[in-house]
């Protein structure tokens, strides 16, 4: 796209269109532009809507978890994966249920909106809360660049907040008293706290004929049963060309002349200014300012003084003039020398003193001190100017025909040539492919064999193209390349097999009446005995596997059963008994677990809340806006579902 822009850009049409376009915004105005219709919405439910940047905002935050956890997901697999439509079926049922909330009239005051927020904001790290460290006030403007930085506007931040504020309201006035029955919480306690003895033998694997190497045709067949796990995915063998500005920095040389520039036009802000820490007392009235300095002056502790009319004193520490909010204190400070106090000062907040406690003195701007991070400014800023006119000639000669590899050359680009590669940009043994964006591989799998991309900018003077050498489809291996790991499982599977045929055959002579003795010792088994097992302390009993719980818990008193386990294979187990938990247990389980029961019935409302707001308000969802949001393209993804379906149909009749 870039190249096709700067391509574009070039020619005589564009010069035209340009001026045209420059005429028609000063005839008609260009705020239209940027004016979304109403009706180009994700979600409208009511008086509610969600826009595809909102959309897209919570995509993205979903994307970043996904990726903290070392995990990706590209705009695709999310339609893939069904990721898109649950995201806007859970936003759906969210602003349906605000919604019905309004309606009902339940709505936070603005004075509490502005208490929960402020009780937010003041439990962020230190370093991060909008509030002047001097005077304690509200900062708007790092309010706003805090929610920047996140991806968020006051507006947006705040409607979320009223929308949390009315639905904990209403949540907490429907569960206001709610009690379950103590029937509902003591059904759980008998369940959990019944207990149960089992006798069990595993099946020896000795006692089975031992499986034999399998031939080419049984793993052929074995291959085919299990395509679906065996299958490769398409891999793709690419020439990157990458035009990078860090790899350029080591090479760029900085001009002394050009750093002596910039450190005279830097010069003002590389100062630091002079600094003061002191402590600011202040006072009801004048008399009283006049009698904390005099006190002050005399050696008193601040601390006692402002004690002593019942205030605490102010600490400022560190400070440059620029700092203090109230003009005249700064002043009548930064005139004081170390350890004076000031007269009473008639500020803007009302009377107070200051005594200084320490200045640190201005110091100018270095060259020599600055000199490290502005040369490191200006090898960046050459770098990224040296990549641009890279790609400048790179894109020079494929406008005059030459292919991608070709054109890097004559532009002194790197081309790396990758190992096979997934469209997630790992190779079959799951290891990442160094430097390769996931917009380098959705243009790279978008290609035909041989196809040839434009420049892809990646920001910070980072620039890719790519060029397909060649694709392998996706395919089962071949048999000779995974001959033994495949014959060792087939080996496994066919032994489990027949230790499940033998465990259900020795199952089978228990039912008909031999004795659990004699069957097990038949096989050269020796029986176990397992009891005190309940859903209680099932956790306790992991090691005897999860299809031996299960079948353990679902049999009935003297039942014959059989069941795979870790290590043993395959067991035959038989339940003997099933007792009821101990009584005072029950009730003191009973009462510990009635809170949990009420929680989960409160959940069980909650959502059921929510499914009839959604039921009742009828919300309009636009799943194609919903996607060309987060960056598919709509129509491609339109095309590839109906030549699937076009595929499936005849498939369908060809089998009929």
């Amino acid at each position: 796209m870039l190249a096709g822009f700067r391509s574009f850009a070039k020619s005589p049409f564009a010069i035209v269109l340009f001026a045209l376009l420059i005429v028609s915004f000063a005839i008609f105005g260009i705020s239209d532009v940027f004016r979304q219709p109403s009706s180009s919405k994700v979600i409208v439910v009511g008086s509610r809507s969600v826009t595809p940047e909102d959309f897209k905002a919570r995509f993205d935050n979903y994307r970043n978890q996904l990726q903290q956890q070392g995990q990706t997901l590209t705009p695709d697999e999310a339609v893939q994966r069904g990721v898109d439509r649950g995201m806007l079926q859970e936003l759906a049922l969210q602003e349906s249920m605000a919604e019905l909330i309004k309606k009902m009239g339940v709505r936070p005051s603005e004075a509490l909106v502005g208490e929960v927020l402020h009780k937010q904001l003041s439990q962020l790290p230190a370093n991060t809360r909008p509030f002047d460290p001097v005077t304690g006030k509200f900062d708007k403007q790092m309010y706003q660049r805090l929610l920047a930085d996140n991806g968020m506007t006051p507006a947006g931040y705040e409607a979320s907040l009223r929308d949390e504020i009315a639905r904990s309201q209403f949540y907490a006035s429907v569960a206001n008293g709610l009690r379950t029955p103590r029937i509902y919480s003591a059904l759980q306690a008998v369940y959990g706290l019944e207990s149960r003895e089992l006798s069990a033998f595993a099946i020896n694997p000795t006692s089975v004929a031992q499986p034999t190497p399998p031939t080419d045709a049984q793993l052929q067949a074995f291959m085919t049963e299990n395509a679906a796990r065996l299958t490769l995915p398409e891999t793709r063998v690419l020439s990157v060309v990458r035009f990078s500005a860090k790899a350029l920095e080591p090479s760029v040389t900085v001009d002394p002349a050009e750093v002596q520039k910039t450190f005279d036009f830097r010069k003002d802000t590389l100062a630091q200014p002079e600094t003061r820490s002191l402590v600011q007392i202040v006072a009801p009235d004048a008399k009283a300012a006049a009698a904390i300095a005099e006190r002050l002056r005399k050696g008193e502790a601040p601390a006692a003084v402002a004690q002593a009319y019942g205030k605490q004193p102010v600490m400022i520490l560190d400070k440059p003039k620029t700092a203090l909010p109230d003009r005249k204190v700064a002043d009548a400070a930064f005139a004081l020398g170390e350890g004076q106090v000031s007269a009473p000062i008639a500020g803007e907040l009302g009377q107070s003193v200051v005594k200084v406690l320490k200045i640190n003195a201005a110091k100018a701007a270095s060259l020599e001190a600055a000199r490290p991070q502005i040369e490191a400014d200006l090898r960046v800023q050459a770098a990224q100017s040296k990549a641009y006119d890279q790609t400048q000639a790179f894109q020079d000669a494929r406008d005059g025909g030459a292919s991608v590899v070709d054109a890097a050359g004559k532009a002194g680009a790197l081309v790396v040539t990758t190992a096979p590669l997934t469209a997630q940009g790992t190779d079959l043994g799951g290891q990442p492919a160094a430097g390769l964006t996931p917009d380098v591989l959705k243009a790279a799998f978008a290609l035909p064999a041989g196809g040839e991309s434009d420049l892809i900018e990646a920001g910070k003077g980072e620039y890719f193209a790519v060029r397909v050498e060649k694709v392998n489809k996706a395919a089962l291996p071949p048999l000779a390349e995974v001959r033994q790991p495949l014959a060792q499982q087939w080996m496994f599977n066919e032994l489990v097999k027949r230790l499940k045929a033998k465990a259900d055959e020795l199952a089978a002579r228990v039912r008909k009446g031999e004795s659990m003795e004699t069957v097990a010792a038949s096989a050269n088994a020796k029986i176990i005995k397992i009891s005190g097992l309940s859903r209680e302390t099932a956790q306790q009993h992991q090691a005897l596997g999860r299809d031996l719980l299960i079948a353990s818990f679902n049999a009935k008193p003297g039942e014959v059963f059989t069941a795979s386990a870790p290590q043993a294979g395959y067991v035959v187990g038989r339940l003997d008994t099933v007792r009821a938990g101990d009584a005072a247990e029950i009730a003191r389980a009973t009462e510990s677990m009635r809170p949990q029961t009420s929680m989960a019935y409160m959940n069980d409302i909650g959502q059921a809340g929510r499914t009839a707001a959604r039921d009742r308000l009828e919300p309009k969802l636009n799943l194609t806006l919903a996607r060309q949001a987060i960056g598919v393209d709509t129509e491609a993804l339109a095309k590839t579902e109906k030549d699937g379906a076009a595929k499936g149909g005849a498939k369908k009749a060809a089998a009929q």
